[in-house]
């Protein structure tokens, strides 16, 4: 009879145990000195719940093995990814600043539960349902970059028409924009939206991470898989690519008035969808294109107007 390999966060709780019982201490006596709860060791020693970052790094201070148990979480931590997907998350963990541009969907490391929970399912529907749970628990640990003491600046340029695609329905829609007007507020995170009816300098999504020494890697995806790019040329044109987008979008107070309007369109409409524009339209919106503050220089964009019903921006 096959048996059933032992999952990493599994083994970690047991690692943790072995541990302690060497030591003859109690959970009570352990979470005292990793200032937690009881009931939080319990968890971990069972494997029921992977380890928080901080948990990891105060086990290796109170048993003396540095890194040892915060290489082993992080392991447990990557073991749920694709292994294509694991050499970005080391570059994302050492990042001092990420630019991510996003023409379809809002990035991973923004996204609520609900939202890539439907991102998921809409990819592969026939995946279980605690298949499709653990890679939103993956997705969701990923937020943990900015726990950590140095974390890095986020600087995301987000097509408008990400925003407008209805991913999971309306409720979900309305919680993710309302997610990102709160993260808006990090000092260390700028969310950036490229106007419907522009021509981006790319329509596939890409990252740009630097590392502390002042390198820049790329990491873009295919159909099948994402892959890490450090040749000089080709990460140079994504940087000039990218400020090219970041300079073609809106500024930052105009961003957060679209990013509020579509969340007033989602009160509102059951599957709001971007209204049409007409050459007379258009040609209005020309003389009022000079009143729109951005981050790079003036570029031609169209401002929505405000919808039969709803309150502008």
């Amino acid at each position: 009879m096959a048996v059933e390999p032992v999952s990493l966060i599994v083994e970690f709780g047991r690692e943790i145990r072995y541990a302690r019982e060497a030591r003859g201490w109690t959970q009570e006596m352990l979470a005292s000195k990793l200032w937690v709860q009881q009931p939080y060791v319990s968890k971990v020693e069972r494997g029921q719940q992977l380890a928080s970052p901080q948990f990891a790094e105060q086990c290796d201070k109170v048993f003396g093995t540095p890194g040892v148990y915060a290489r082993m979480r992080q392991r447990a931590a990557d073991a749920g990814n694709p292994v294509w997907m694991i050499p970005y998350l080391q570059f994302e963990r050492r990042a001092v600043s990420i630019c991510d541009y996003s023409p379809t969907l809002v990035p991973g490391i923004l996204q609520t539960p609900e939202y890539a929970e439907a991102v998921y399912r809409a990819a592969s529907p026939n995946d279980p349902v605690d298949r499709i749970q653990q890679r939103v628990d993956d997705r969701m640990r990923r937020r943990e970059l900015f726990d950590g003491p140095n974390p890095p600046s986020l600087w995301v340029v987000l097509h408008e028409a990400a925003l407008w695609s209805d991913m999971g329905g309306p409720d979900v829609m309305r919680g993710q924009l309302r997610h990102l007007v709160s993260v808006i507020e990090h000092p260390l995170i700028t969310v950036q939206v490229f106007p419907l009816g522009d021509t981006p300098a790319r329509r596939a999504p890409f990252i740009l991470l630097k590392q502390q020494n002042g390198a820049e890697v790329l990491y873009a995806e295919s159909y099948v898989q994402g892959q890490v790019h450090d040749a000089p040329e080709v990460v140079a044109e994504a940087r000039a690519t990218y400020d090219r987008l970041r300079a073609n979008a809106l500024s930052l107070p105009d961003s957060l008035s679209v990013i509020r309007h579509l969340m007033e369109a989602y009160d509102h409409e059951p599957h709001p969808q971007p209204r049409p524009r007409d050459m007379g339209e258009v040609q209005s919106q020309r003389g009022q294109r000079r009143h729109l503050r951005r981050v790079g220089p003036r570029v031609h964009i169209h401002r929505r107007h405000t919808r039969p019903g709803q309150q502008a921006p």
